[in-house]
């Protein structure tokens, strides 16, 4: 049976013997003393995880920096290479190896400063090369341009070798031209007679049986002496040419060309030599004639002879 103390309003246990409501009193004051030092150890957890948080935040992000930047190097780096003007096995490895870089840079999914310092690394080893690539294009360009220089100098001396062999070569055509100029062999005083049938001078044309062309050829030192053939062409008033039915042909100016008659004659180049050459014929006209005398080629004299 219990006992109560209205006194103290304190309850006892007749059992046990202990005031029920004192216990009571500790177990909360304990439980408060425990949750405010739980409370203290998470307000503490939490900062310390909110600051690692915000050291994570900061270092991801430095991180992505990195990479950017590291992509950014190695695509200048890439684009240098395709730059470059000289293909070899090694530049093409070399461009391989900067491909697959940039490939397991853009990969990566869990970055830290070991990694980017790898990275940094390859990538360093790729600009040591480029440099050497760099360096021996610059070396070769010094020797081109020196090379360039030493040809268009050595073009000048050709070309002035040439300049002075084709002036050599005009010049030398030039003489040659006044000499073939000079060395023609002139022919002066040309006329034309018209012979009856007994090779007497005829007064009148008409009654001519042939004709009689005279003329001088002059003396030329220049000229080649020795066997000419002189070859007359004649034309009649009426235009036509004055041959006979077998009469062949000479080359002038690269062409064959009918003549009226022709005669070999000794040619000494040291004195005049005065020459006549016949052609026959019947049914001559009066009016103008053209005679062109012609040796070695060349017209070497012309005239016009009107004959009654």
């Amino acid at each position: 049976m219990s006992q109560y103390n209205y006194d103290d309003d304190t309850r006892y246990d007749d059992e046990y013997g202990y005031e029920e409501q004192g216990v009571d009193n500790k177990a909360v004051r304990g439980y408060r003393i425990v949750i405010i030092i739980l409370a203290v150890i998470l307000v503490a957890l939490s900062v310390v995880y909110f600051n690692m948080h915000r050291e994570q935040q900061q270092e991801y992000h430095l991180l992505e920096q990195d990479r950017t930047r590291i992509q950014g190097d190695l695509d200048s780096l890439i684009v240098s290479f395709d730059d470059l003007k000289i293909k070899n096995d090694s530049m093409t490895a070399n461009l391989e190896e900067a491909n697959k870089l940039m490939e397991q840079l853009k990969n990566e999914r869990r970055l830290n400063y070991a990694k980017i310092r790898a990275y940094e690394k390859e990538l360093g080893t790729l600009k040591t090369i480029m440099k050497s690539y760099l360096r021996q294009i610059d070396s070769l360009n010094t020797v081109n341009q020196k090379l360039t220089k030493e040809n268009v100098s050595y073009k000048k001396q050709i070309s002035t070798a040439q300049l002075r062999a084709e002036m050599a070569e005009e010049r030398a055509e030039e003489l040659t031209n006044k000499v073939r100029v000079g060395s023609v062999i002139r022919v002066r005083s040309i006329g034309l007679e018209p012979l009856n049938a007994k090779s007497n001078p005829s007064s009148r044309v008409k009654n001519a049986a042939r004709l009689k062309v005279n003329c001088i050829l002059s003396a030329n030192e220049l000229a080649e002496p020795g066997n000419k053939t002189v070859y007359v062409c004649v034309t009649s008033p009426e235009g036509y040419l004055i041959s006979s039915p077998d009469a062949s042909s000479f080359t002038f100016e690269g062409e064959k060309k009918l003549y009226s008659s022709s005669r070999d004659v000794d040619y000494t180049a040291t004195e005049d030599l005065p020459v006549s050459i016949y052609i026959d014929g019947s049914g001559f006209t009066a009016g103008t004639y053209k005679v062109e005398v012609y040796i070695d080629g060349r017209l070497s004299g012309s005239s016009e002879v009107a004959l009654r």
